[in-house]
């Protein structure tokens, strides 16, 4: 089954998926939005119809203390919205650290992310995703 991680955000939503098996986690693209949340829910819509999706997994941002911020409040709305649209299972994932590591690992990479977000993005949402994996 073809697993979506999604790492969102209030202007860019990074996208990466998971190879049939379930094992592997791969960047997929950089969705950029604003304002109107139905726009990045039918997106991904398309997405979830296109990779034949099974799971999705969203990054739940939390304060390094465990507790939950204004960030988890719209991803929160982001995913009520999103379960309204489609039907595949949403589960929320703690994406703690995951920008740090993103950003690690694309200077390991010799990129510099801080000139591409959308590159953070994507690597992030791969974090989310592959912690997920490396989890089941």
């Amino acid at each position: 089954m073809v697993v979506l991680g999604i790492d969102f955000g209030d202007r860019r939503i990074g996208l990466a998926k998971s190879d049939p098996m379930g094992m592997l986690a791969s960047g997929l693209e950089t969705y950029s939005w604003k304002d109107d949340i139905s726009k990045p829910v039918n997106y991904i819509s398309d997405l979830i119809k296109q990779y034949n999706v099974g799971k999705i997994i969203l990054g739940m941002p939390r304060n390094m203390d465990g507790s939950y911020g204004a960030r988890a409040e719209a991803t929160e709305r982001f995913a009520q919205a999103l379960g309204e649209s489609v039907d595949v299972e949403i589960k929320m994932w703690d994406e703690r650290l995951t920008t740090a590591s993103a950003q690690r690992t694309l200077r390991e990479q010799g990129k510099k992310g801080s000139k591409d977000k959308g590159a953070i993005d994507r690597a992030a949402a791969c974090h989310i995703l592959q912690s997920y994996l490396d989890s089941i």
